[in-house]
């Protein structure tokens, strides 16, 4: 029999208040990211992105946050995919950072678009080859007959670029900007009475730091 309803863990943290947090969501989001590097966090710079499908379904899966700015954040994958359809389909999406060990999230929401294919150059050229490779030999989220189908895929496009010095990047392969418009920052603390600080972006750019019951 399957323990889940008894196991219980009270979150012995310190506390969050307003007074805590710096008025800059992004300053908050960067301080607490580094606080997970450095407590060894796993993965410290992954999130669950969450789209709406075609039918309606809510859609979540991980990726790998690859920049943040005062645009918002941005992440990289095949602009053939599912959740590259669905964000096309519908531009507003959510980001969920999570660093158990801290018990502490932080839940993001915003609008996305493309970035500059310059920076999806840049980044690109970034990749290890393999990689690299990789993103020209998946054809993400369509069915496949088997894995061996993708691994002959690879071969041949190591083949392919073998006498090439850098990979180019495939036209279908890109970045997506998250331009925030809240953020949720969760402490979890004892007894499930956990602090939750919202920052909204008003109208005029401002953000309003709010607190919200756990």
């Amino acid at each position: 029999m399957s323990d889940w309803a008894s196991r219980r863990v009270d979150y012995e943290t310190a506390g969050l208040d307003i007074g805590d947090v710096d008025s800059s969501p992004l300053v908050q989001w960067q301080q607490w990211y580094d606080q997970a590097v450095q407590a060894g966090c796993v993965e410290p710079h992954a999130f669950v992105l969450s789209t709406v499908d075609g039918e309606g379904w809510p859609q979540s899966r991980y990726l790998l946050v690859r920049g943040a700015d005062q645009r918002g954040f941005s992440f990289f994958t095949n602009y053939e995919s599912a959740k590259s359809a669905q964000l096309s389909a519908e531009p507003r999406a959510a980001m969920l950072f999570t660093w158990l060990q801290l018990h502490r999230q932080v839940r993001i929401t915003g609008i996305v678009e493309r970035l500059p294919e310059v920076e999806s150059d840049e980044y690109y050229r970034s990749r290890p080859r393999a990689s690299q490779i990789g993103a020209w030999s998946s054809p993400q989220s369509q069915v496949l007959p088997s894995r061996a189908f993708l691994e002959d895929r690879v071969t041949q496009f190591e083949q392919t670029f073998a006498d090439v010095d850098e990979v180019p990047r495939p036209a279908y392969w890109g970045g997506w900007m998250l331009r925030t418009v809240s953020y949720e920052f969760w402490q979890g603390r004892p007894s499930r009475l956990h602090d939750r600080l919202r920052y909204r972006l008003e109208a005029d750019d401002e953000w309003v730091i709010e607190r919200l019951a756990p």
